[in-house]
């Protein structure tokens, strides 16, 4: 595991994609601010905004919460709709 900023290369190395593909996933990344990349010389390095991340994990816990308790909710209906049989 990477810890700190690390260059698009070493990034892309476990992912089965071309770089250039890599680096398109890359942009949306940056373009939300979730990362930041810099340029020197030839390479590119990119380092993680924490607190964008952190506020995005937030808001993906609470759809999170919000989509089990409409599933379960879902799961209740089905359930009075589609009482089971009694083995007789």
């Amino acid at each position: 595991m990477l810890k700190g900023a690390a260059p698009v290369k070493r990034l892309s190395e476990p992912f089965e994609m071309g770089l250039p593909a890599f680096l398109k996933h890359l942009s949306v990344l940056e373009a939300s601010g979730l990362i930041h990349t810099e340029k020197r010389g030839r390479v590119r390095t990119c380092r993680i905004d924490a607190a964008r991340l952190a506020a995005a994990e937030g808001w993906l816990a609470e759809q999170r919460a919000i989509w089990h308790g409409r599933t379960d909710r879902l799961a209740a209906f089905v359930e009075l709709q589609n009482p089971p049989e009694e083995k007789s």
